[in-house]
């Protein structure tokens, strides 16, 4: 499948900027947690990420210290609301997978390249700073007034491009914050970026990629 979409739309955090939250997991609550009930730890603490995105729209440092707060309440754990005020500022200091440069150079001069991020104003311009190529766009959570994956999040960037989900291409890698609320939206294209930290699911992509140096291919670049 050949798509040549308006507009190639991104999310920022996993898919192209390397996400830490599993290393500063461990480093925060290693003394506290075994090795073996970790992977639970952070599992769970994805959860609490995601359930706190889903209602009124609040600034992302809250979203982190309420998900900290509601994590450490169920596990019976010390509650450090500094813990997630270091996370917030830690962010913008995260930089891109490896594969993410040069998958992005041969696009960027030929389809306009748009982020759409679970991000406040504040956080994002430096993490794109990282990625090796021009970004006609970059919306924020709170430029929306909602995070993905609420409709309200993809709408506002909709209207602010004066371009309707058909005629663009989504990358991401996740289902639960993008593609399926972007299989509902019926955008031109999904593209599945597999970086192992969800399962994949044919039912909610169109294409899945191992790393973003394949998505040229999938253009026609």
């Amino acid at each position: 499948m050949t798509f040549r979409p308006t507009y190639i739309s991104f999310d920022c955090y996993g898919t192209l900027i390397r996400f830490r939250m599993t290393e500063m997991a461990q480093a925060h609550f290693g003394d506290r947690v075994s090795a073996e009930n970790m992977p639970r730890l952070i599992e769970d603490w994805a959860q609490y990420r995601f359930d706190e995105t889903l209602g009124a729209w609040k600034p992302y440092k809250q979203v982190l210290i309420n998900s900290v707060e509601r994590l450490c309440k169920r596990w019976g754990l010390e509650y450090d609301e500094a813990f997630g005020a270091s996370v917030y500022e830690a962010v913008p200091t995260w930089g891109p997978h490896a594969d993410v440069p040069g998958g992005l150079a041969p696009i960027a001069d030929k389809i306009p390249l748009v982020i759409l991020s679970n991000a406040s104003n504040d956080q994002i311009q430096r993490n794109v700073d990282q990625l090796g190529a021009p970004f006609h766009r970059v919306y924020t959570a709170e430029m929306a007034q909602a995070y993905k994956p609420r409709m309200q999040a993809f709408e506002y960037m909709f209207d602010q491009l004066g371009c309707g989900p058909e005629e663009m291409m989504h990358v991401s890698s996740s289902f639960r914050y993008d593609h399926n609320t972007a299989k509902d939206l019926r955008f031109g294209c999904q593209v599945f970026v597999g970086r192992g930290h969800e399962p994949s699911n044919a039912n909610y992509r169109d294409i899945e990629i191992p790393h973003i140096g394949c998505l040229p291919a999938v253009v026609g670049l």
